[in-house]
């Protein structure tokens, strides 16, 4: 029965070759037309979705709970984050302030900000917030300052410097101050360290938030952010690169700039999907030239003529425009996964155009005319290729029913495109080859029976032990093979290269920084607190955060620790406190009379004030001779961050008891949601790129509160989302081929042997993954599920064409091992392209599918053949090649 539907469907096929030959012009032109019209509408509509997020089904438990929390509070997504780092905290500080004010004065581009380093409530409470043993320090060391930041403060200027040290000098010396002395020598090295700079033409500036308050040297010391909500423009291919444009414009228009000391940078998940596109769009776009490029080698290689390769080409662009627009059109949008299709498609067409085109050229080479060569090709091998388009579309349609929507949506859009491939290799290839004109063969016709009968020859003599090799081979590989490591962190699938992730990288040295942490939804504050209580004696939780925890503790007795400063400092710091400009005169007379101060420092302190009196002296003596400029200069670098730094000090002495009702609306909506639900942040105690502490934290934290979200949730979810979808969508597609085989080729003993390479190429696969250290992700999770459906061709080819042969291994002496060969590699060559990719998921997915391949190729044309010998198989039933 299946014999008369093959017999049926190869005369249908050359019924229909016969009609595309006799009315070739205008099949070309319809598919012209058609072609421009697809790459119109792309022109119009095409659009890339970098969410991580949506690659999962939005049906999942921690999708939904993710998208609770993000309708709660949605300005915290979609955002910029802009990191400031400065050489001192001052310098970060200082241009915080001034790229916010600029920024808010263009709320159409910037929407809002949040900053809550430079809001007044915390710069006038900032104190309350500091450890009680941390305010008494501060205290200690604003009272040894006072007497000498008063004198500053009347007069900001190289002078009031100058007479402020000197007193700091007496003061050590013993020479008529009697104040508390101060670290003099910390100071006067903190000084030359400037002037050093500037003589070697270096940027630095003197740090008084250092001086006073002492250095910090946590991650985030130099640091300051600003969390902005920006205008994006999702119409565009590139939403927020105008508000990523408008802070870089800004940051060069305030000379915020690496040589001044500052550095601003973007991260933050409007500019991580930014660059990642960015990323995706330029590998591609690389890989997608480099396969056409290498298929086109190939072609020339192995068809060996004009007419064919420009045919097959044009083939391959046609049915690569006519899918894209398709994918566009069923989906939409294409995702980070999804826009690897094209090269997807690129490498699997052009299979079907080399085994068309080398079928056509072996029955011209055996003297059909061009009617009857194409019709040869068509009932040769169109029913082979039918069978291949078929079992590649069931691989990648086999993803549709699992949760994996980012690999569901690719496998749509290339299942789809196997069948426009089959249909365009079909119809426009005979088509065309029939309008173009025809052009001589290059060269003899390709030599296939002594290279190839002598490999046939090699592979019948030595079959047994071969067999046993790939077994053994095979038996190395299953023991290693469960060793191979999945990675399902979203991060590492991004380039690190880029801006936005090298930052985020970054900040993950603090955990309060980190992108690792959970975020729990609870009915309201008290809620919040209990819950809160709860996960803070938990040995993987570091710190917990509800808005809560912005009250400060401890405030009666800080407060009273304020006021005392305040009673002693305010005075002192009375007065506009504004820079009073010296005569030129002037300011070289004060620093000669400094000069000669430090020499009694020198003469009469100990070893540390003597080398650090010393070093200053030499440094203003560098500067002093080299003119006005050069001190005008020092004294802007010594002094520029004291008038800022002082009227902070100032502001904070204003503090004031802190309520819930007193924290600011800003803080408030990032942690109440507009229904007073709130909001809980809990940061983890250890690195969360260890996939066992992270997997501890989640589940901890999830045992208090099983609704928790937050990205170590979404990566220990995600993954094993994904790998269910990895085992559904490989069974479901080995079983599918499997049925369409048993049913074609009508032994389940031959459906074995087909499947046999397959098995054995996808062990090797997960063995040498393990050896190089490959691990499996979101992206090239799909390799092993396409294994079945891409490597199973072959087989379907070589079987087929054996029998057509009449057994025996004639096969290898057929234009079939050379087409299975050169398909192959356009294949190889395709997805390796891929790995050239600078996006480490794309690449790693054209990583593992060159090896998959590879290995398929090296099992299906050696250890099959040699099974087939060994168990008398040379000749299986089935449909022709």
């Amino acid at each position: 029965m299946f014999e008369t539907a093959a017999l049926s469907y190869r005369q249908l096929l050359v019924r229909w070759t016969s009609g595309v030959v006799r009315h070739a012009g205008p099949v070309v032109l319809l598919a012209l037309v058609l072609t421009t019209l697809s790459i119109v509408y792309l022109s119009q509509n095409v659009r890339i979705n970098t969410s991580t997020d949506d690659m999962l089904s939005a049906d999942l438990a921690f999708r939904q709970q993710s998208m609770k929390m993000d309708a709660a509070f949605p300005e915290m997504s979609d955002n910029l984050l802009v990191v400031i780092d400065g050489e001192t905290p001052d310098l970060a500080d200082r241009a915080a302030l001034e790229l916010a004010g600029q920024m808010r004065q263009r709320p159409k581009i910037f929407g809002s900000i949040f900053d809550p380093a430079g809001d007044d409530f915390f710069r006038r409470n900032g104190l309350l917030y500091l450890d009680l043993d941390e305010l008494y320090d501060l205290s200690d060391r604003l009272a040894e300052a006072q007497p000498f930041l008063g004198s500053l403060w009347q007069d900001l200027n190289l002078r009031g410097l100058f007479s402020m040290l000197g007193k700091a000098i007496d003061a050590t010396t013993g020479d008529g101050f009697t104040g508390q002395p101060i670290e003099s020598a910390k100071l006067l090295n903190t000084i030359s360290d400037v002037g050093e700079a500037q003589l070697e033409g270096k940027f630095s500036e003197l740090s008084w938030r250092a001086l006073m308050q002492g250095k910090d040297d946590g991650a985030n010391a130099n640091r300051r952010f600003l969390l902005i909500k920006p205008a994006l423009d999702f119409d565009s291919l590139s939403p927020a690169s105008d508000a990523m444009e408008a802070v870089r414009n800004l940051a060069g228009d305030l000379n915020l700039s690496p040589e001044r000391g500052v550095h601003v940078r973007l991260t933050g998940s409007a500019a991580l999907a930014e660059e990642e596109l960015e990323s995706v769009e330029q590998g591609m776009g690389l890989a997608g030239l480099l396969s056409l490029s290498f298929v086109m080698v190939l072609l020339v290689v192995g068809l060996r003529r004009l007419s064919l390769v420009v045919a097959t080409i044009l083939t391959l662009l046609t049915g690569l425009i006519w899918t894209a627009a398709f994918a566009i059109l069923a989906l939409g949008a294409l995702n980070l996964i999804s826009v690897a299709f094209a090269v997807l498609f690129i490498g699997l067409s052009v299979d079907f155009g080399i085994h068309y085109g080398l079928r056509y050229r072996e029955a011209v080479d055996k003297g059909a005319g061009h009617d009857a060569g194409l019709g040869a090709a068509a009932e040769g091998s169109g029913g082979a290729l039918t069978l291949s388009a078929v079992a590649a579309a069931i691989a990648f349609y086999s993803f549709l029913p699992t949760d994996y929507r980012g690999l569901a949506e690719l496998g749509l859009i290339a299942g789809t495109g196997m069948f426009i491939a089959l249909f365009a290799n079909l119809t426009i290839l005979p088509a065309l080859l029939t309008w173009l004109p025809k052009s001589k063969m290059n060269g003899n016709p390709p030599s296939i029976s002594n290279r190839q009968s002598t490999f046939g020859t090699f592979i019948h003599s030595q079959a047994r032990v071969l067999c046993l090799a790939f077994v053994l081979a095979g038996g190395a590989a299953m023991l290693i093979a469960p060793k191979v490591d999945f990675d399902f962190d979203p991060l590492n699938l991004k380039d690190r290269s880029t801006e936005s992730m090298a930052t985020l990288i970054d900040l993950m040295a603090d955990s309060r920084t980190s992108p690792y942490s959970i975020e729990i939804l609870a009915d309201d504050l008290e809620a919040a607190r209990r819950i809160a209580g709860r996960l803070r004696p938990l040995e993987t939780v570091a710190s917990v955060e509800t808005l809560a925890d912005y009250v400060p503790t401890d405030q009666d007795e800080k407060l009273d620790v304020i006021a005392s400063t305040a009673l002693f400092l305010t005075p002192s710091l009375s007065g506009s406190g504004a820079p009073v400009p010296l005569e030129r005169k002037v300011r070289r007379q004060t620093v000669a009379g400094f000069i000669d101060r430090l020499k009694t420092l020198s003469d009469k302190g100990g070893d540390a004030e003597r080398r650090a009196a010393d070093r200053l002296r030499g440094v203003l003596g560098k500067i002093t001779g080299s003119g006005d400029d050069g001190l005008a200069e020092f004294e802007n670098r010594v002094l520029a961050a004291l008038p800022a730094q002082l009227s902070t000090l100032k502001r904070s002495l204003d503090a004031s008891p802190v309520t819930l009702d007193d924290l600011p609306g800003s803080l408030r909506q990032r942690m109440i949601a507009s229904d007073g639900r709130a909001r809980i942040e809990v940061y983890p105690k250890q690195d969360l790129q260890d996939r066992a502490a992270l997997t501890r934290f989640v589940d901890a934290v999830r045992g208090v509160a099983p609704d928790a979200i937050g990205s170590p949730v979404v990566i220990l979810e995600a993954g094993r989302a994904v790998l269910r979808s990895f085992y559904q969508a490989g069974g479901l597609s080995a079983a599918l081929i499997a049925v369409m085989l048993l049913v074609v080729l009508g032994r389940l003993r031959d459906v074995l042997l087909v499947f046999a390479p397959l098995v054995l190429a996808g062990v090797f696969a997960l063995a040498l993954s393990v050896v190089f250290g490959l691990a499996f992700n979101f992206a090239n999770v799909i390799v092993l599920p396409l294994l079945f459906g891409l490597g199973v061709a072959g087989g379907i080819h070589l079987v087929s064409r054996d029998a057509d042969e009449g057994g025996q291994g004639r096969v290898m002496g057929t234009s079939t091992p050379r087409a299975v060969v050169f398909s192959a590699l356009t294949t190889i060559g395709s997805f390796g392209s891929i790995a050239l990719s600078a996006h480490p998921g794309t690449s790693s997915m054209g990583v593992l599918l060159t090896l998959t391949i590879s290995l398929t190729l090296l099992c299906t044309l050696v250890f099959l053949p040699a099974l087939m010998r060994v168990l008398g198989q040379e000749s299986v039933g089935g449909p022709d090649d």
